[in-house]
C-alpha cells in the first residue's frame, strides 16, 4: 500500500438513537453531512478530504476524484453492504458554471433497520458516540425579500406562460428565494433534528452548509438496479383529513398537473434509456402525502445494461440532471428562460445532493424544500420552485411556492 495511504474501518455498532441526534467528542468532528429518511441513513462528522468542481466535465471531474480519493484509503470492512466504508457526500450546483462540492468526511455514522456502524478514517480507535445535548437559545430569525418580490415573481409567471403558448416552451420550472438572517449561528445538527421531526418521510440532507428535506430522489443505483423518484404537480394540505382527500382525488385528476407530472417522468425515462433495459414505467402516478403538500409521485425503476459496465452513478446523475421536474421542457430552452427570469443565482438549490459508496452504489436527491448558508450560519437563502405549464395561473404558483416555504420557514422558527 503506497505510503499515502489512510487506513479507514467500518464496524457494526449497537443501536443508538436518531442518527441526527448522534455526536462525536473530539476535536475538528462537528457535523458536516447527512442523508437521513425514516431513521435510516448516514451522518457524517469531520472532513477528510473535500474538493470543488465546476465547469460542463464537473461530473467526471468528480468520478475521477473519487477514485483517486479511494485508491488512497486502505478499507477494513467488518459490516459489508450498501452504504458503509468509505462515502462520499456530493452537492451539485444547479448550473454548470457555479461551485459544486464534494465532502469525505473522517467519521460516518449509518443506520438501516436494525443494522447501525460507523466508519472512521486514521488509525485511532473506535470513535465514541454521545447524544447531542438540544440547545437552550432561542435565535432571532427573520425573512425578508429575496431576488423578485411576489409580484415580480408573478408577472415573470405570466410571461413564462406567453412562452409557452408561443410555442417556444412546453414547460418550465421557476424558482423564488427568500433571505434568511439570524442573530447567532444557526445550529443545523438542531435544524438537522426537526426537519427530521417533521418530515419523516423526505430525505433529510446536508452537505456544506446545504441543508433540507427533499421528496424527490434523483436516482438511485443498488448494484444494477436504477429507481428515479419522480414529482411533479402540487396542492397544498389543509391539515383537515377528510378535505386533504377530496384535495388528493382532485390533484390526480387535474389535466394541468397531470400534464406537468407527464413532462417530468417523460424526461427521466429518455435520459435513462441509453443506460438501461426492462424500464418500467407505472401507467399513472399516484398521491405522495406530506406535512404540508401533496405531490403527484411515478417511481421509475430499470435495470443497467450489460454493455454499461462502465456506467457509474455519476454517468447517470449527468444523463438525468436537470430533469423536467426542476428546469422545463425542452431542457435546453426551460435553462434560457430561467436565466432570463427568474432573477436569483439557484447555488445548489435543484441540484443533485446524496451519497455514494466506494462499490458505486449511492442515493441522489434533487435538494428541495432546502436552504443555503454562509460559514458563518447566520445568513442564508431558502428556496422553492413551481412547475409552469400552459394554464398556470400566477397566483396559484405564488401560493404553491410559499407552500413550499413552509418547511424550512418552520423548522427554522423552532430554534
Amino acid at each position: 500500500m503506497a505510503s499515502e495511504s489512510f487506513r479507514i474501518t467500518t464496524e457494526i455498532l449497537g443501536l443508538h438513537p436518531s442518527l441526527s441526534s448522534i455526536t462525536i467528542d473530539q476535536p475538528a468532528s462537528q457535523l458536516t453531512t447527512s442523508w437521513i429518511r425514516g431513521g435510516d441513513g448516514l451522518i457524517g462528522f469531520g472532513v477528510h478530504a473535500r474538493k470543488e468542481v465546476v465547469g460542463t466535465n464537473r461530473f467526471h471531474e468528480a468520478s475521477r476524484w473519487w477514485r483517486e480519493e479511494r485508491s488512497k484509503l486502505a478499507i477494513e470492512n467488518n459490516v459489508h453492504g450498501s452504504g458503509t466504508g468509505p462515502i462520499l457526500f456530493t452537492s451539485f450546483a444547479f448550473n454548470e458554471n457555479e461551485p459544486s462540492e464534494l465532502v469525505i468526511p473522517r467519521i460516518i455514522v449509518g443506520r438501516k433497520g436494525d443494522k447501525a456502524w460507523i466508519t472512521w478514517i486514521g488509525d485511532q480507535p473506535q470513535p465514541k458516540l454521545s447524544v447531542a445535548t438540544p440547545s437552550q437559545s432561542h435565535l432571532s430569525i427573520s425573512f425578508s425579500q429575496g431576488g423578485l418580490s411576489e409580484d415580480e415573481w408573478m408577472r415573470q409567471v405570466e410571461r413564462a406562460v406567453e412562452k409557452i403558448k408561443n410555442d417556444e416552451l412546453e414547460k418550465i420550472v421557476l424558482a423564488r428565494d427568500s433571505i434568511v438572517t439570524s442573530d447567532a449561528p444557526i445550529d443545523l445538527q438542531a435544524l438537522l433534528q426537526s426537519l427530521e421531526r417533521e418530515y419523516p418521510s423526505t430525505w433529510i440532507f446536508l452537505v456544506q452548509n446545504l441543508i433540507g428535506a427533499t421528496p424527490e430522489l434523483l436516482v438511485r443505483l443498488s448494484k444494477s438496479l436504477v429507481t428515479s423518484r419522480v414529482l411533479a404537480g402540487t396542492i397544498r394540505r389543509t391539515g383537515d383529513e377528510a378535505k386533504d382527500l377530496a384535495l388528493a382525488g382532485s390533484l390526480a385528476k387535474s389535466s394541468k398537473d397531470l400534464e406537468e407530472h407527464e413532462f417530468a417522468v417523460r424526461s427521466v425515462a429518455q435520459a435513462l434509456a441509453p443506460y438501461c433495459s426492462s424500464t418500467n414505467v407505472p401507467e399513472s402516478p399516484f398521491v405522495l402525502h406530506l406535512a404540508n403538500v401533496m405531490h403527484l409521485a411515478t417511481d421509475v425503476t430499470c435495470v443497467l445494461n450489460e454493455s454499461a459496465s462502465q456506467t457509474d452513478i455519476f454517468s447517470l446523475i449527468e444523463a438525468l440532471h436537470p430533469s423536467a421536474a426542476v428546469c422545463g421542457t425542452p431542457t435546453p430552452a426551460a435553462k434560457v428562460a430561467i436565466g432570463q427570469l427568474e432573477g436569483i443565482s439557484r447555488g445548489r438549490y435543484a441540484g443533485p445532493v446524496g451519497w455514494i459508496d466506494a462499490r458505486g452504489d449511492g442515493e441522489i436527491g434533487i435538494a428541495l424544500r432546502c436552504g443555503q448558508f454562509n460559514n458563518e450560519r447566520t445568513q442564508g437563502r431558502i428556496f422553492a420552485g413551481c412547475g409552469v405549464v400552459a394554464g398556470s395561473v400566477p397566483a396559484d404558483e405564488l401560493a404553491e411556492s410559499q407552500a413550499k416555504l413552509i418547511p424550512m420557514r418552520t423548522a427554522l422558527a423552532t430554534l
